[in-house]
């Protein structure tokens, strides 16, 4: 690893990390796309608004099974993995490591506020920045204790919710689980409006999500994950470095996790979609994501492992190594698709016509990523995150 101050240059990139982000940032988008297409209660509660029968239900099964907290937990543990990464890089280059980490973190939050209030309520970048600034006191923790304190955050979120449930009833999510009709029409109108007037509803609810909801949810699920992330990191697990024995373990794991989650879907609709288990069904997939999150490592880094150079690897490597920028791509693309300022389809895509446009969408990722780093050595908001960071322009041609 180099002593240089600046960033680690694509020589030296490890290539099960960067193909794993890429897998991560590219799957986040089949579920993102119900935000940005539908009313934010439809990923509470699918049935909650649009037609849930035929190709949409099975298009809404194969996101909450395979999708659904998956690609984000996986995204997570990387972020954590990535603070440990960065520190330990920096070690030596004769300029203070955390002192670089806390720019480069206010900077992603910075980002990640305008993302928010500006474009999307949704954005995950304020949370991660806020777990970051904290948990970076952890990433020389020996990782057993790193994990072992990941999974009592993990623990906390699932309790409370739990305990809420038994304790209080269906009147705990009642209101959330359900909306009236004008609150869920309301919505679809401001959205199908200007920017201006999407205000009004972008605004309250991603400063809800930055405080109550990242107290009372992202901190626990986020920053658990990124500490079990960064205990995969020092196990040599994220970075392909175990033998494949682990990784079909990991793979035998995702499908049990995958059963996990089809006994959730059972559990819910023989419940007829009833508020009262709705806190009781999300523990099957807050769980269970973290088994398939897993095979997803697996798989990914069995193929890298034995394709290095295969078209996979590369495509994947390629938008992992521009996240940052796709990820920020994924949503100016969307919001121009489905909202007022754009072409305004907000709330009038099916959920097949929404993950077919998933699809296709990730093939302009893909083609866009390996074309720009034939001649770029960043994306264009890696590049800029990084001058900010180091305070001196970075070279940006390969």
């Amino acid at each position: 690893m180099t002593d240089e101050p600046g960033p680690t240059p694509p020589s030296e990139r490890i290539a099960s990390l960067d193909a794993l982000r890429g897998v991560a940032v590219l799957g986040i988008l089949v579920i993102n796309v119900r935000l940005f297409s539908m009313p934010e209660v439809t990923l509470l509660n699918p049935t909650a608004y649009g037609d849930f029968s035929g190709l949409n239900y099975w298009s809404w099964l194969a996101g909450h099974v395979l999708a659904e907290l998956k690609f984000i937990t996986l995204f997570s543990a990387l972020f954590g993995a990535g603070i440990v990464l960065f520190i330990e890089s920096k070690r030596g280059s004769g300029r203070s490591a955390m002192w670089l980490h806390y720019r480069r973190t206010g900077l992603l939050i910075a980002i990640g506020l305008g993302h928010a209030y500006l474009l999307w309520y949704g954005d995950v970048l304020v949370p991660y920045g806020l777990c970051a600034l904290v948990l970076v006191a952890c990433w020389d923790w020996e990782p057993s204790k790193q994990a072992g304190i990941g999974f009592v955050l993990l623990f906390v979120l699932s309790a409370i919710e739990v305990s809420v449930g038994l304790a209080v009833g269906p009147e705990a999510i009642g209101g959330q689980w359900a909306p009236a009709e004008a609150a869920i029409r309301s919505e679809v109108s401001t959205y199908r409006g200007g920017w201006i007037e999407q205000l009004s509803h972008r605004v309250p609810t991603a400063f809800t999500r930055q405080t109550s909801g990242f107290i009372g949810q992202a901190f626990w699920r986020v920053g658990g994950t990124m500490l079990v992330g960064m205990a995969l990191y020092r196990w040599g697990v994220l970075t392909g470095e175990r033998s494949d024995r682990l990784y079909y373990r990991l793979v035998g794991g995702g499908v049990v996790g995958v059963g996990v989650v089809l006994l959730g879907v059972y559990y819910i609709e023989s419940a007829d979609w009833g508020a009262g288990v709705a806190l009781f069904w999300r523990q099957f997939n807050y769980w269970g994501s973290f088994l398939v999150a897993g095979g997803y490592v697996g798989v990914v880094t069995l193929y890298v492992r034995r394709r290095p150079d295969g078209p996979l690897t590369r495509a994947f490597a390629a938008v992992g190594r521009t996240a940052f920028t796709n990820y920020l791509l994924q949503t100016v693309v969307a919001t121009t698709v489905f909202y007022g300022h754009g072409i305004g389809l907000f709330g009038s895509v099916s959920r097949a016509e929404a993950l077919g446009m998933v699809l296709a969408f990730w093939v302009l990722q893909v083609v866009l990523s390996v074309a720009w780093l034939r001649r770029f050595r960043f994306g264009p908001v890696e590049w800029l995150w990084r001058t900010l960071t180091y305070g001196e322009r970075q070279p940006l041609r390969a």
